[in-house]
């Protein structure tokens, strides 16, 4: 899978955060990841691991979020917007693979897909905030 397949994977699975509970999420994660089709052993884990450590730090990524945001509360946020919010945020500040500015047009790319025009550059807004 591309590193675009392999995020858009992640964000699907993280968008179903908000419907389900932490607890639910390791049933939440096998579901997508048995239901992808010709993927191999190596980006299974790598979707997996990844997921798992934006789940573990999402208190910390939503209190970034808040904070930039200049105070949204986070169930204001649309969920698409969130669950792009909270991978790009752990990608600028957990990940040392990703760039920054990579993170941040991936996430507008995302957007382009799942959420409305408006989204794009409030998610990019948001998102230049984030320090490095």
């Amino acid at each position: 899978m591309t590193r675009r397949a392999l995020r858009e994977s992640i964000f699907r699975i993280l968008f179903r955060v908000e419907f389900n509970t932490i607890e639910e999420m390791k049933e939440q994660i096998d579901f997508s990841i048995s239901d992808m089709e010709d993927i191999e052993d190596k980006d299974k884990t790598y979707i997996i691991d990844k997921t798992n450590n934006i789940i573990g730090l999402i208190d910390e990524i939503d209190a970034l979020i808040v904070d930039i945001s200049d105070g949204w509360r986070i169930e204001r946020l649309g969920k698409a917007e969130l669950a792009i919010l909270r991978l790009a945020v752990y990608e600028m500040k957990y990940d040392e693979d990703v760039p920054f500015k990579v993170a941040i047009n991936e996430a507008v790319e995302l957007s382009k897909i799942y959420c409305n025009e408006e989204a794009r550059s409030f998610i990019n807004g948001l998102l230049a905030k984030v320090e490095e």
